[in-house]
């Protein structure tokens, strides 16, 4: 692009050094940086990209995006001092990559709990539909089948412009995204047209981030004001009838809302809900008829996630009777409410949550299919807000047997976190280990042949933080599996 007009696109900016008269691309990874792109500096969490200016400008780039004016850059160099640098790279990302989210169907999914599943479930049902389709969020980014792993819910905001750019230039059709509050707070979604807004809850979480819960629930606003007020491409709101922040939402876009839920009156609405250990089946009430959706997820919340991915994708014209069809071929949502290896003579399931509510919700789905004990293992993670963590030691007590680990510990002391599980314990029949491998291979340990063992925080997450905020190897469903095998033996007969 000509590096002029890509210039023109902002006023309040100021200019020094030579520019090169084209840039074809734009980074804010100082390691990518080459002769014909643009490399963004900003202030991060742990690192200021500014010092690595003289890193890029020796692999042959010629342009930066910094905050101030830095004089000991070469003249042959192109400064752009602007405030906001990362709002900039948004703006720049979008003209050199020609708008890459408007070229295609795009859902954002926010919401304290059931992000990941309800965008997973619409990548799904578009693959069930046979079309070409992609996610990104907590799981990774995946085109159809293709999966690669990803690091964070929401990317910084040239990696997740590229992932939208990769998807479309590989014939996607559709791609669904978290929208994490982290993500919305950092204006790292800024520019992405988005055409099915969802929001799926708001609960207590991320408040060492946002500080208060009304500042969070502001965060989750900003992806519905987003959806703008051109009314020449019809936008929506999908909003969750039955959480009372839904209220909030409707305030904050001027979009048209429609909302999904089970106890309110919603615009869809699910009924006759039939819950089993090997999925939920439910009448859909819709302003188009009424449908019955069999799939094979896992507890009430499911049937939330569900009718928001179902809802989301009306709005988008597909048929109520042909999504029906498809929610019978879906494939589960890895590593949300997973159960592991159903020949086992134990069931052991791994799930996500890491919220009071999160596990509330968890414990509502698996208690009724429990036919021996219920052994529960959850942890804390380091570093954040820890109000919730005797809410979530008390909850975890619901179970007959509970262990206490730390999860992502980073810097924190791993006991710090686990004494505060402990702190809201409401009886004695719990442990605790500072390591969460362990803590996986005791729960097996103290399992029986018909007891259910329920590993959550992680899913499958593939590595725990430490200390220096190394990530080292873990995997709760191999080392759980490595252990029941070790004990039970694999190919049991299904009860």
């Amino acid at each position: 692009m000509d590096t002029q007009a890509l210039l023109n696109v902002i006023k309040a900016k100021q200019l020094y050094g030579k520019f090169p008269e084209t840039i074809n691309n734009i980074v804010v990874d100082s390691r990518q940086a080459t002769e014909d792109t643009v490399f963004v500096a900003s202030h991060g969490y742990t690192v200021d990209s500014h010092r690595f200016i003289p890193n890029v400008i020796a692999q042959g780039c010629r342009m930066v995006v910094v905050d101030h004016y830095m004089a000991e850059l070469p003249e042959h160099v192109g400064q752009v001092v602007v405030r906001d640098t990362i709002k900039v790279a948004n703006i720049f990302a979008q003209f050199l990559m020609d708008f890459p989210s408007q070229h295609l169907t795009t859902y954002g999914v926010t919401g304290t709990n059931g992000k990941t599943s309800v965008a997973t479930m619409i990548h799904h049902l578009h693959r069930a539909l046979h079309i070409n389709s992609a996610y990104l969020g907590t799981n990774g980014f995946q085109y159809n089948e293709d999966v690669a792993k990803g690091s964070n819910s929401t990317p910084e905001t040239i990696t997740l412009n590229n992932h939208i750019n990769d998807a479309l230039n590989q014939g996607a059709q559709a791609m669904s995204m978290e929208m994490s509050s982290h993500g919305l707070a950092l204006g790292r979604t800024n520019g992405v047209d988005i055409d099915a807004a969802i929001f799926t809850n708001l609960t207590q979480d991320h408040l060492d981030f946002h500080g208060t819960m009304e500042r969070y629930g502001f965060h989750k606003t900003l992806l519905f004001a987003q959806l703008g007020n051109d009314y020449s491409k019809p936008k929506f709101a999908i909003v969750n009838g039955d959480d009372p922040y839904a209220s909030e939402l409707s305030i904050a876009t001027p979009r048209e809302v429609i909302t999904y839920g089970i106890e309110h009156e919603c615009d869809v609405r699910a009924t006759n809900i039939v819950e089993t250990i090997h999925g939920i089946q439910f009448d859909m009430i819709t302003p188009d008829g009424t449908v019955t959706i069999k799939c094979p997820y896992i507890g009430r919340f499911n049937v939330y996630n569900m009718l928001a991915a179902l809802t989301a994708m009306w709005t988008q014209g597909h048929a109520i009777e042909a999504l029906a069809q498809a929610t019978e071929h879906l494939n589960p949502v890895e590593g949300r409410l997973e159960v592991l290896d159903r020949t086992l003579p134990i069931d052991l399931i791994i799930d996500y949550a890491h919220t009071p509510d999160g596990m509330n919700k968890l414990i509502d789905a698996v208690e009724p299919f429990k036919r021996g004990k219920l052994i529960f293992l959850v942890g804390m993670a380091g570093e954040r807000d820890l109000t919730k963590t005797p809410e979530m030691g008390a909850i975890a007590c619901r179970a007959d047997y509970v262990i206490f680990t730390p999860d992502n510990p980073a810097n924190d002391d791993p006991k710090k976190l686990t004494d505060a599980l402990e702190s809201g314990a409401t009886h004695d029949r719990f442990v605790s280990f500072l390591d969460r491998a362990e803590g996986i291979r005791h729960a097996i340990a103290m399992s029986e042949p018909g007891d259910m063992v329920v590993l959550a925080s992680k899913g499958r997450e593939p590595y725990q933080i430490m200390p220096g905020y190394v990530k080292v190897p873990h995997r709760d469903d191999l080392i759980g599996l490595e252990a029941a095998y070790a004990k039970y033996g694999r190919d049991h007969n299904e009860d």
